[in-house]
């Protein structure tokens, strides 16, 4: 019986394989790394005052290249308060000159935190992968982006 059951295993990751469902670490990755100047974040209170679950984040701003110099495009997205002091659940959509990424996924206060790349447009069209926020300062007022697409 345990044979049995590991050829099924064995049959049903290979199928999963053949379909691509499996295996992103052997797929080419595509890196873009930029940098969010989070000028515009503002939080709409939804109920009692100061930090609460429900409390709404929205930003659009402008993002740049990896050394920070030159604009790339720009971000506009809104998070919903999830844990109060640790935790948002966050939509946003990257808007570059050759079309735009599409992420969600946790932003969390106090740690670096990966974010699921769900679509795009244009040069980005069929995106998956992940995307890596990183806080580049304490007062949080620049983060990294660093994007793995899968290609």
């Amino acid at each position: 019986m345990v044979i049995q059951l590991t050829r099924a295993a064995f049959g049903v990751a290979a199928g999963l394989f053949a379909l691509g469902c499996v295996g992103p670490a052997l797929a080419e990755t595509q890196s873009l790394k930029l940098v969010e100047h989070a000028s515009t974040d503002t939080v709409t209170d939804t109920g009692e005052e100061d930090d609460t679950v429900g409390d709404i984040l929205t930003f659009a701003n402008r993002v740049y290249d990896e050394a920070n110099k030159n604009q790339m495009g720009t971000d506009n997205g809104w998070c919903v308060r999830t844990v109060v002091g640790q935790a948002w659940e966050c939509f946003w959509t990257l808007t570059l000159a050759d079309g735009q990424i599409t992420v969600e996924g946790p932003y969390l206060d106090a740690a670096d935190t990966i974010l699921a790349v769900t679509g795009g447009t244009g040069a980005y069209t069929g995106a998956k992968g992940e995307m890596k926020l990183h806080a580049r300062n304490p007062e949080q007022t620049e983060y990294d982006f660093i994007y793995t697409l899968a290609k």
